[in-house]
Parts: C-alpha cells; sequence; structure tokens
C-alpha cells in the first residue's frame, strides 16, 4: 500500500500533551498518509484545556470528555485505550498515532504492532521509556529543533553508551569486509530494533550524528550515499 493512501487514526492524551507543538506532530503524520480520525481526552472543564480547546475547530479534533471522578485515576487514559482497540479492530487503518508525556501506553502500542500497525508516539521526554521505545518511531516534541555545533553536544552523545552501542550494532550487522557500511541499510536496522530518531539528539539526519561524533568515520559513496565505519576497524 502506498503510504500516501495509509489511514491514520490519531489519539491524543490533552491532559498530558503540549498543545502548542500539535502542528509538530502533524507535519510528521503527514509523511504517512491522512488522519481520517482525530479525538482529543481530557476534562475539557479544566483551564489548563484552554489552549487544546482552541485548536479542536481549527484541525477538526473531537473531543471526548472525562471527569476527574477519581484522584490518582486517570480516565482519558482509559477512555482512549478502549477507543484505540475498538478502532483498531472495526476500522481500516493503517497507522496508529498517540500524543501523550505522562501515560504508559505500552500495552496499546505492542498489541497494535501484533495487527501489523505501524505506531507513532510524540510526546516530551518524560514520557515513559518502555511506551516510547515500543513504537515504530517516536518523536519528542521538546527535542532540539536545530543541530548545534558545540563540544558539549558530541560529548553528551558520546556518553551516552546505550546509543553508541546501537550506532556500532547497526554498522556491524551491515559492514562489508573493510568495515565500512552504507548509511542507508545503517538506518533501517536501527529502525527496525528500536523507535530511534535521530531528531530527539537535535540532528536533521543520520549523517548528522555521525559526523558530530568522533567514534566513527564518514566518507562519500557513490551518488549521494555515505558510508561510515567505527574508528576502532581502522
Amino acid at each position: 500500500m502506498s503510504e500516501l493512501k495509509q489511514k491514520i487514526a490519531l489519539f491524543i492524551d490533552a491532559d498530558n500533551a503540549p498543545a502548542g507543538k500539535f502542528d509538530d506532530v502533524l507535519s510528521e503524520v503527514a509523511k504517512y498518509g491522512v488522519v481520517t480520525i482525530r479525538k482529543a481526552y481530557g476534562n475539557w472543564k479544566s483551564p489548563a484545556l484552554k489552549l487544546w480547546e482552541e485548536l479542536l475547530h481549527e484541525y477538526a479534533i473531537q473531543p471526548v470528555q472525562q471527569y476527574d471522578l477519581t484522584k490518582g485515576k486517570n480516565a482519558s487514559d482509559i477512555a482512549l485505550v478502549i477507543d484505540a482497540m475498538d478502532v483498531m479492530y472495526t476500522k481500516q487503518i493503517d497507522v496508529m498515532c498517540f500524543v501523550s508525556s505522562d501515560s504508559d501506553f505500552t500495552p496499546m502500542v505492542t498489541r497494535a504492532l501484533a495487527e501489523g500497525k505501524v505506531v507513532l508516539g510524540f510526546g516530551e521526554r518524560k514520557t515513559p521509556l518502555p511506551f516510547v521505545n515500543a513504537c515504530s518511531k517516536f518523536l519528542f516534541l521538546d527535542r532540539e529543533k536545530t543541530e548545534e555545533k558545540s563540544s558539549a553536544k558530541p560529548k553528551s552523545i558520546k556518553s551516552d553508551t546505550k546509543l553508541i552501542n546501537l550506532l556500532r550494532q547497526a554498522i556491524e550487522a551491515t559492514e562489508d569486509d573493510d568495515g565500512w557500511a552504507e548509511l542507508g541499510p545503517v538506518g533501517s536496522h536501527i529502525s527496525n530494533k528500536t523507535s530511534f530518531d535521530t531528531r530527539n539528539y537535535g540532528f536533521k539526519n543520520l549523517s548528522g550524528l555521525f559526523k558530530a561524533i568522533d567514534l566513527f568515520e564518514l566518507k562519500r559513496g557513490a551518488g549521494n550515499s555515505y558510508l561510515v565505519r567505527d574508528v576502532r576497524k581502522k
């Protein structure tokens, strides 16, 4: 199926998502297809949702009212999951999108993946990691949007052991006899394992990320492609 024809269901946990970043969400999901279902959950009597309320008509979002009946219990989360399950089994949906920063929708995500759906997640960095990692792709809404050239950023990235190991494993899985790997297959290998997105680290693409880290060597390949190698293989 062509990506442009894919149907998307968008579920927003309005109590736990920044309304000011909704344009970023729409810009990203537009790459996958057309949003045919748009629902936002929360207590719409609360002044805290004023910004979201202003977006409802502009973006044709259906508000779902959930009162805060029990302290410590998030009724919006439960209603969202019930509706998402219903949509998954009764509608012809290809991509499911969840916007939330505080809630862990991991069981919902894993079920959707098992049903062959692409799952996109959006939230702030405080979002529970199990939810982040379970998604096909997860984008932090409070990420840096421009590539900084300061030495602080590469130093910070180099200290991220999990990230460095992920990059090294992807290179090792796709490298040739000389240790060089094409950037395309490296990126595909990473995407098959995790919800990794270079924009969450402040870089527009994978080449920019590799260039910023002196643990890797990058060079031009055929055409406009790039080749990357772990410097330890020199």
